[in-house]
This record gives structure tokens, C-alpha cells and sequence, in this order.
């Protein structure tokens, strides 16, 4: 939207007011004018308005939003709204896109402000005046940040009623042309999630969803996992009357009701487990699992209680190697039955933000603001997700095998993740703040982990030349994150994301997780972990501004498997400090192993951490993990450059 950076006022209430200073030549009466021969289509209907805080203005409806010019005069006749001034030169009209105007209401009949005018100039109404009026609701990015939205306001009045309420009506047809913008919601919020500001949070963007005349059903959770259960009972029939689903919370809660959802609802084989794997363990090497040669996979496993059963349902025809039979090549599905019927295509996830971390939306939007994210979801922006399948195989080394799936949407991490997310337990009352103190305990412990990783080699032009190299001298080497210059950041219409399934390379993930060739090669490798981390996504946070990884993308089909190998205590603080900088190299160490991959396996041995799955515990001995492309979508359009 294009405005005069010098005549951005705020109201009382903190919401942007834009002033036009762009004058043009009046209209001869205030009564609404077609222009140019076609009615129907009103691609040019002029109103002479008078707009708050502004003055008159000559107000246009074009064929994608409305546009409005300022009219300069010493004087003029409020009923007639002729120009009697001498006339001044035009300068550019502004305007507002209908895609970025969310709600449009009448406000009645009631006071007009007049512009303040410098050098003691003549008021035009002489008095505050009081007319009928309406008011434009949308939203300007940030001065300083673009990602930020920030609310505008633009009342226009009128004399005469019926003026007004044409105008309303026109912009609220334009506005139900707009496609994919949510009429009904379902809302959860966590009032303890973060510094327990998760219904203040609501409470400050519901005004947003009111105006838009977007219904909301909202459910204030009163204990850990009621979210999770909602969704996983709700029947499809109500779940689908919604037209997506809100989380006002953290990304531990966020995470909690994409469970719930998909625990019933996502029909997946699983991974190889790490017990498929049967060649020598010693140090690092590479293998090979060739689809239907290996043992079939048990499916299911009895559990205790609802919250807790497996996330896969019913019984699947599956091959040797657990690969479901019901996709062809190209990643359709045989029969009806076995498309995943909850990928609808108006069904969302949406993220308002009141947790400690919010990695999540600020890899989505760019800002970490309820604001900016309200918006996103009222005007229907959306964007795929990746979701990682987590099944655990064992939980100790002791116990049987009873595959158990969670899904991630972010981050997964083992070692020094999982201690902190542990120790932080301990200090809840503490707030967010508790995870800078369990990160420097755990940090000043400097603990190490015996472990075991395989990974799915993936040949693609991302591959960096080293990770070849040193597979074919033997020896598997990291591969180190390419040079700055060429890392492409996932953005708004991100060409990377957006790229169709048969456009990406051999061995990158299409539709499911693994591509359809007779084997696939798996590189291992077996040490001592500071930590081992699995970002699906960057995971920008305010203390780490680029992320885990910088250059990955929301919907590319990929995770970023981050092997930190064990370290003096100066390098590890080393690398934690290139986590913390702004266009920082974390990645460049000799000590860091860095794999683009669509699968991988762990296994620990001796004294065993937990993992940390979207800021939640997860206790896992040995686990594998898939990633599905675009398994979700969400209100949300990514960051802005």
C-alpha cells in the first residue's frame, strides 16, 4: 500500500491513521459517478467524501481496491463538495488493496475531525462537524520492519446515509470476492503459556476477528493435554464445519493440537526402524536398504488410554520394507480410501503467539506479534508446512518394541536441547526466563552422548561436492553449509517451496517421504553428541535471529539433521555464539556435521538424554524420522524480504 511516511498519525487507541495529501480535481456534486461506460463492473465509481483527520477527498472504487485523493481549496460547501480554491497541482492518489482490508462497518452518525493546519490556516468546517460515516479496516507494514503489520484505520463521512451505506456495500461484495479467508474458527488458548498472557493475548485480537465477521468457538484448555484430546475426539463431520484451527499459545502447544489432529487422521507407513540396519556398527559407513527386502515392520501396539494411542490407524497393506503399496510413482493415490482426507484444501492451522519461543510464526510471518498474525488468518494467507513422523521404537534399552508416533513442526533435539528442556521443567515459575538459566546449567555441565545416526543420502543440487567426496574416499565427512552468497532464504512466494513434486530433483521427497527407486542409500555415523538436532524448519528466534539453519524452508520436503560432535567447552561456547549473531556461521566448524536429508534413525548407548520435540520431552532410545512436504498448511504467506 502506498502512503505518505510523513502524515502517519495514531489515534488513542494506537491504530494507524493515514493521511492523503494528494489532491485532484472535484467532482461538480457529492452523488456517486460512473466512470468510463460500464456500470455493472464499477471500476471507477468517485465519491466526494470527506475523510477523518485527512479532509475532503475525492474517494474512487477500482477493480482491486479503493484508491482516494486529497482535494487542497481555502474553502468549500460541505452539501455541494464543489472546489472553490484555486486549484493545485495533482500528486499520486493513495490507496488500499481489497486484499489487504479486512472488514469494512457503518458506524453511524457522529463527529468529523479536521485536519490540524499549520501556518494558521482557516478551518474548513470551522467547528468539529458531525456526520455519517464508515470506517476501512486493513493493515500497514511496519517503517522499520516490513514482516509487521500494523492496523489502519480510514473513516470516510458523508451527509447523506445512503451514500455511505452504497459504499459499504460495495466494498463488502469486493470483500467476499476475496478467496480463501476463513468464516469459522476454532480457537484454543493456553492461559499459562508463556508469561501467562495467553487470554490477555485473545483478548487483544478478538476485536480483529469481530470485525471481520469471522465466528469463533474458543476453548480455554484447563490442563496439559486437553487440546490434544479435543482434537483427536472431535469427529470429522464437526472438525470440517471449521474452516481451520487456531492455537493462541506456545509451539509446545501448537504441537499439542497438530497431534491431536493427525493422530487419527494420517495414514503413513513408518520409517525403517534402527533394527533393520544389519551391518557392522563400528564407526562411520554406509548401507543399503532395498524396498521389500527387509523384515516387515509390527503396525500397531496397544496403549493404555486414548491420550496416549498410536497416531497411525487401521490396518495397511504394506511391502518389506514398510513402505505403503497405495501410492503410484508420482505420489497419487490408488484409491480414495488412501488419500489423506483431511488435506482439504480450505482447512488451516493458524499460530497467535503468546509462548516463550515462537519459532513457529516467526518463520511463518516474520514477526513474532498476535497482531501481524491475526491479520494473516482474516485475510486467508496460507502456506505449506513440513511435518516431521517421529516413531519411537524403544523408550529404554530394556523395554520391547512398541512403535509410538508424534509429529514435529519445527525442531527435534537430542543431548543439550533435551537437557535444557528438561532442566527447565524445574523452574516453570520462572516464565521464559527459565530457559536462559537451564541453558547455562546445562551448558557449565558440558555433558556428551554416545549415539548412533543414519541418514538418508539425498542427491540433489543442494549437495554440497564435500559429503561426495568423502563417501567415496570411505569416510564420511559433514556437510557444510554453503556460502553465504548462495544460501536461498525461504520467503514470500519462495520459489523452493513452491516447486511442483515431478520439477524436484531424483532422491528429494515429493508427496511421501521416500521416492519410489530400488534402494536407498543410507550414510551412517556413530560418536559422542554434544547434542544432535533436526531442524524441518529454520527455527528463528529472537536468540538465534537467522535460525538454526538458515536457508531452510518451510515446504521443500527436508529436514537439517545437526550433528554436534564432542568439543572443548571454548569451541562449543564458540559455535553457541554464532548461533546468536545475526549473519553468524554456526555451521563452519570441524566439529559440526550438517546432513539435508528426508529420513533418519538414532539409536543411544549408555547414559541417555531425552528429546526435546517442539519445546515438549519426548523420552525416545531409539526413534526414526520421516518428513512429509506440505503435510499442513497455514494462515500465514512467510517472512517478508
Amino acid at each position: 500500500m502506498e502512503r505518505d511516511e510523513d502524515n502517519l498519525l495514531e489515534d488513542g487507541n494506537g491504530i494507524a491513521v493515514v493521511e492523503s495529501s494528494k489532491p485532484i480535481q472535484s467532482n461538480d456534486n457529492s452523488e456517486p459517478q460512473l466512470h468510463g461506460g460500464d456500470a455493472e463492473e464499477a471500476s471507477c465509481l468517485s465519491t466526494t467524501l470527506f475523510l477523518d483527520h485527512v479532509g475532503q477527498v475525492i474517494l474512487t472504487f477500482n477493480s482491486d481496491g479503493l484508491s482516494w485523493e486529497k482535494l487542497h481549496h481555502s474553502s468549500f460547501n460541505l452539501d455541494e463538495s464543489i472546489c472553490l480554491g484555486r486549484k493545485v497541482a495533482p500528486k499520486a492518489a493513495t490507496k488500499i488493496k481489497f486484499s489487504d482490508v479486512y472488514a469494512v462497518e457503518f458506524i453511524d452518525y457522529g463527529l468529523v475531525h479536521e485536519p490540524t493546519l499549520l501556518n494558521g490556516g482557516r478551518s474548513l468546517l470551522g467547528n468539529d462537524h458531525e456526520m455519517y460515516r464508515f470506517m476501512v479496516h486493513g493493515f500497514q507494514r511496519s517503517k522499520t520492519q516490513s514482516s509487521l503489520w500494523v492496523l489502519a484505520v480510514y473513516t470516510f463521512c458523508h451527509k447523506d446515509l445512503q451514500t455511505c451505506q452504497m459504499w459499504v456495500d460495495r466494498i463488502n461484495v469486493s470483500l467476499n470476492l476475496e478467496l480463501g479467508r476463513p468464516r469459522n474458527l476454532l480457537v484454543f488458548v493456553h492461559p499459562r503459556s508463556g508469561k501467562g498472557s495467553g487470554c490477555r493475548t485473545w483478548e487483544t485480537v478478538e476485536p480483529i476477528f469481530s470485525r471481520a465477521k469471522v465466528k469463533t468457538k474458543v476453548i480455554v484448555t484447563q490442563r496439559a493435554g486437553q487440546a490434544l484430546h479435543v482434537m483427536t475426539s472431535t469427529s470429522n463431520k464437526e472438525l470440517y464445519s471449521y474452516d481451520g484451527v487456531v492455537a493462541v499459545g506456545g509451539d509446545g502447544f501448537f504441537n499439542e493440537i497438530l497431534n491431536g489432529f493427525l493422530s487419527s487422521r494420517h495414514k503413513a507407513p513408518y520409517p525403517p526402524s534402527p533394527s533393520d540396519i544389519t551391518c557392522p556398527v563400528d564407526g562411520n559407513s554406509s548401507f543399503v536398504i532395498h524396498h521389500g527386502s527387509s523384515e516387515t515392520v509390527a503396525e500397531t501396539a496397544s496403549y493404555q488410554n486414548e491420550d496416549q494411542s498410536p497416531l497411525l490407524s487401521g490396518a495397511r497393506q504394506q511391502n518389506g520394507s514398510g513402505f505403503s503399496n497405495s501410492r503410484t510413482e508420482d505420489g497419487s493415490c490408488n484409491t480414495d480410501q488412501d488419500c489423506d482426507s483431511f488435506a482439504k484444501d480450505r482447512f488451516r492451522f493458524g499460530i497467535i503467539p503468546a509462548g516463550s519461543t515462537d519459532a513457529i510464526v516467526m518463520c511463518t510471518t516474520g514477526a513474532r506479534d498476535p497482531i501481524t498474525s491475526a491479520l494473516h488468518i482474516v485475510l486467508g494467507n496460507r502456506v505449506g508446512l513440513d511435518i516431521a513422523q517421529v516413531v519411537r521404537w524403544k523408550t529404554t534399552p530394556e523395554s520391547k518394541v512398541e512403535p509410538y508416533v508424534r509429529y514435529a513442526a519445527s525442531f527435534a533435539g537430542y543431548g543439550f536441547y533435551g537437557d535444557v528442556i528438561t532442566e527447565s521443567e524445574k523452574f516453570r515459575w520462572m516464565g521464559p526466563k527459565r530457559y536462559d538459566y537451564a541453558g547455562t546449567k546445562v551448558f557449565l555441565k558440558h555433558r556428551s552422548y554416545e549415539a548412533e545416526v543414519a541418514y538418508i543420502e539425498v542427491k540433489s543440487e543442494e549437495k554440497n561436492s564435500t559429503l561426495e567426496r568423502g563417501r567415496l574416499s570411505g569416510r564420511v565427512r559433514p556437510l557444510r553449509s554453503s556460502n553465504k552468497s548462495e544460501r536461498v532464504i525461504c520467503r514470500v512466494n519462495c520459489t523452493v517451496c513452491n516447486k511442483k513434486a515431478d520439477e524436484v530433483s531424483m532422491g528429494s521427497p515429493r508427496s511421501v517421504p521416500y521416492p519410489p527407486p530400488e534402494e536407498t542409500r543410507w550414510l551412517r555415523s556413530k560418536g559422542r553428541y554434544i547434542s544432535i538436532g533436526a531442524a524441518i524448519i529454520s527455527c528463528r528466534n529472537e536468540k538465534a535471529p537467522d535460525g538454526l539453519v538458515a536457508d531452510a524452508h518451510l515446504s521443500d520436503g527436508f529436514l537439517h539433521l545437526i550433528l554436534i560432535k564432542d568439543c572443548p567447552h571454548a569451541l562449543y561456547l564458540w559455535h553457541l555464539t554464532q548461533l546468536a549473531r545475526r549473519g553468524g556461521s554456526p555451521l563452519n566448524f570441524k566439529f559440526v556435521e550438517h546432513h539435508k536429508t528426508t529420513a533418519f534413525m538414532f539409536t543411544s548407548y549408555g547414559t541417555e538424554s531425552i528429546w526435546n520435540m517442539d519445546g515438549e520431552p519426548f523420552q525416545a532410545h531409539q526413534l526414526s524420522a520421516q518428513v512429509f512436504r506440505g503435510l499442513v498448511s497455514l494462515f500465514a504467506s512467510g517472512p517478508e524480504v
